[in-house]
């Protein structure tokens, strides 16, 4: 199995279909490898090499061999089309394999090239906005029409509506949860939580919201800023976290945002902790009461939402992708409101030792180990479907 990649760089579906390769080889049912078109991806004002990607050492460290085309967004080469060395690459990198998985779907330009070997494809969505994806989707939509489309995996039921309605096959869609490492992801000692939040310059008795997003239109950080200044002047002891691609002082746009929304209350920013990219993402969680998700559209399953309660902090969104669904019982939803928002941090707070049973009860629902099980199957009927014998 190959998984194509648009490149390596911070994102939840990444890290997602990461999760999935990584697992399904490491389990020695399916041999996987990954071809990246990018070796180097300039975005949120990020320059982020593939090979110092926390997915890309996931993979290798899973013994997952990856390569790549050698492209750089800083090169501006034409993204619709190859050169012959590429297609070469491509073309010795496919040949070796069985089925071809590609990560949402803009790598299928690659696929929709004459010369691609014949292999069943099956393409893996993490979206609901496939107005928003450009040729993206006309990319999707050929694929399926010229039958290299086995199958699509979507991973929320916004996903598959969506796009069913943008004209992809219903027989083509299927649904298979995101899932997380329980293992990775969970609560922390009492002692460990207040050593963490120690760590950053948190106080032991601090409100903190986590704030997990790259700084992007889809993530609204605009309202998320104006949110955190209603929340920091409501409530004495809240902090802000902001981690992602972006979310540091190096981002002038982000700067600029908070000049903007704390200009007269500057005292109010020593509360406001941008951190950047991490890598540690567990452990920012399991110091936070609350994890906070402000996107306006475009989420389908978001991680930080899964990843932030099964750590033990309460989940407050906006209603947009399945987020309602995954913050059912556990959390809360919110409108774009910043005082609405803020008001239900202040409360999300309050009650967190009150959830956080219902919380435990729903790890089971958020284990990785079914979502693995979701894409094993796809995949293999994929396979199996091509006339080629799956190997158990």
């Amino acid at each position: 199995m190959l998984s194509l990649y648009e490149g390596f760089f911070s994102g939840g579906a990444r890290q997602l279909h990461s999760t999935v390769v990584a697992g399904l080889h490491s389990s020695g049912r399916q041999r996987h490898s990954a071809l990246s078109i990018h070796e180097e991806v300039r975005r949120e004002a990020t320059l982020q090499r593939m090979v110092d990607d926390q997915r890309y050492r996931l993979l290798r460290s899973a013994g997952v061999p990856v390569t790549s085309l050698g492209r750089r967004t800083d090169d501006a080469p034409d993204p619709r089309t190859f050169t012959e060395q590429e297609m070469e690459r491509a073309v010795r990198e496919v040949r070796g394999t069985h089925v071809v998985l590609s990560l949402k779907e803009q790598p299928l330009r690659l696929v929709n090239q004459p010369g691609f070997p014949d292999r069943p494809v099956v393409a893996c969505l993490h979206r609901s906005d496939p107005e928003h994806q450009g040729a993206a989707l006309d990319d999707l939509i050929v694929a399926a029409d010229t039958g290299r489309l086995a199958a699509v995996v979507c991973c929320a039921e916004s996903t598959r509506d969506a796009y069913r309605d943008a004209g992809v096959p219903a027989s083509l869609l299927r649904v298979v949860p995101n899932g997380i490492n329980l293992a990775r992801f969970r609560p922390v000692s009492g002692a460990r939580r207040l050593a963490l939040r120690g760590a950053t310059g948190i106080p032991a008795d601090a409100n903190v919201v986590v704030y997990a997003a790259r700084f992007d239109t889809m993530k609204n950080p605009g309202l998320f800023v104006a949110a955190a200044r209603q929340y920091l002047e409501r409530d004495p002891r809240g902090h802000v976290v902001m981690c992602g691609a972006g979310m540091s002082p190096a981002n002038e746009d982000l700067m600029a945002e908070l000049d903007l929304a704390f200009g007269d209350r500057p005292e109010l920013l020593e509360r406001v902790h941008p951190l950047g990219v991490r890598t540690d993402m567990e452990l920012v969680y399991a110091a936070a009461d609350v994890v906070a998700l402000t996107s306006v559209f475009g989420e389908a399953a978001p991680l930080c939402l899964i990843e932030g309660a099964m750590c033990g902090a309460i989940p407050v969104t906006t209603p947009v992708g399945d987020s309602a669904r995954i913050v059912d019982g556990i959390g809360f939803v919110t409108g774009f409101d910043p005082a609405e928002i803020a008001e239900t941090w202040i409360e999300a707070a309050a009650r967190r030792d009150e959830l956080t049973a219902a919380l435990t009860k729903a790890r089971p629902r958020f284990s990785h180990v079914r979502m693995l099980a979701g894409y094993a199957s796809v995949i293999e009927r994929a396979h199996r479907d091509a006339g080629v014998l799956v190997r158990a």
